[in-house]
């Protein structure tokens, strides 16, 4: 029973991502560029990096001292500016598979 709540939690939270992600990204990312990509790990990999300024934990302030900055780098997959989850490119490659899947 477990497993089958955790794997409906990860389907509800895909399908979430996926309805909040309403634009159209086909506009920059074409659909021969689209075809270089094996699976959606290979285009999480090849997407923009992004990186943002996060609060230190006290660990890095005793380690490093109070100036310390901390930051971190992930993927921008629908290229808006903004470090995405996994659920959201999940669902940026999922659009566009779709899209130019149904378009051949």
């Amino acid at each position: 029973m477990v497993r089958l709540s955790l794997s409906f939690s990860c389907l509800f939270t895909f399908f979430l991502s996926f309805d909040s992600f309403a634009g159209d990204i086909s506009n920059i990312i074409s659909k021969e560029e689209f075809a270089l990509y094996k699976d959606v790990g290979e285009f999480i990999d090849n997407s923009p990096k992004v990186t943002i300024t996060v609060p230190a934990e006290q660990s890095d302030v005793e380690e490093y001292g109070k100036g310390v900055v901390k930051t971190l780098t992930g993927s921008d997959c629908d290229r808006d500016g903004k470090m995405d989850d996994n659920p959201t490119c999940n669902a940026v490659f999922y659009k566009l598979w779709l899209k130019y899947r149904l378009n051949k």
